[in-house]
């Protein structure tokens, strides 16, 4: 049961980190005008990962709010 349980978790982890390389490779294709709409939205909600990811392109495109 114990094996079973490890290659589900296993298998969780890979599916979690393959959704957030996506999640991640849609915020660095946005334009420069959808990423400030997402960055501005999650202003208030900067802790979140959605806001980490828009606020970290931001800093590399060199753009502000």
């Amino acid at each position: 049961m114990l094996r079973l349980k490890k290659k589900r978790l296993a298998g969780q982890d890979a599916r979690a980190r393959r959704d957030l390389a996506a999640i991640r490779a849609s915020i660095v294709t946005l334009d420069d005008e959808d990423l400030l709409d997402i960055a501005d939205i999650y202003r208030e909600r900067r802790e979140t990962l959605l806001a980490a990811y828009a606020y970290a392109e931001l800093e590399r495109r060199q753009l502000s709010l």
